[in-house]
């Protein structure tokens, strides 16, 4: 399969980091999706359809592209969602309903090759064990990170990491936001190592 130029289909500053990692050239766009998910869709299914909604809303203004597409579910053990939460209020309430729990974080992964409309999907699971968390540790964090614009109302590569009693999984760049081992190996699949680009 010849190579195309590679579409980031976000506009996330971490996903944009996370994705230069690889040292690969890439653009950024932001698709226009409905991000609701869908009466009784389980987190996992909803990941998925996110992800490759955002890449397939955008293949067809980036034709001879590569496009990945990814998204985060985060659900507590009650299968409530967590979204991000854009404030104070909302982020304390969401920490203090994962104290002393474990959460899971799907997130979807989509390659999609704009001209042939050749698809790989994968979700990736992570698990977060959060510890058991006074008010006023809640309190603290919000105040030092203000993470108010990711899922879970916590920043894993920062402070947020004195949240946690465990992480499980097997890819911690998921938590973040994109997951590079699978999208390696997607990219692998089809003909393009990063170890190996003159770059």
């Amino acid at each position: 399969m010849p190579q195309k130029h590679l579409l980031l289909a976000s506009s996330s500053p971490y996903r944009r980091e996370l994705l230069a990692r690889l040292r690969l050239p890439f653009t950024c766009a932001s698709p226009n999706i409905n991000e609701s998910p869908a009466p009784g869709e389980d987190p996992v299914a909803l990941a998925r359809r996110l992800a490759e909604s955002k890449s397939r809303a955008l293949a067809p203004i980036y034709p001879s592209h590569w496009i990945i597409g990814s998204d985060q579910v985060a659900a507590l053990p009650s299968g409530a969602l967590l979204s991000k939460p854009g404030n104070y209020s909302t982020a304390f309430r969401q920490l203090e309903q994962c104290s002393n729990k474990s959460v899971n974080f799907h997130t979807g992964l989509a390659l999609l090759d704009s001209d042939s409309g050749n698809l790989q999907i994968a979700c990736e699971q992570f698990t977060v064990h959060f510890r058991e968390l006074s008010a006023k540790e809640i309190d603290a964090y919000l105040r030092k990170e203000e993470p108010y614009d990711c899922a879970g109302s916590f920043k894993m590569e920062g402070m947020g990491i004195t949240l946690f009693r465990e992480l499980q999984g097997r890819d911690p760049n998921s938590l973040v936001g994109l997951p590079l081992i699978a999208l390696n190996e997607m990219l692998i699949a089809w003909g393009r190592n990063p170890l190996l680009e003159s770059r």
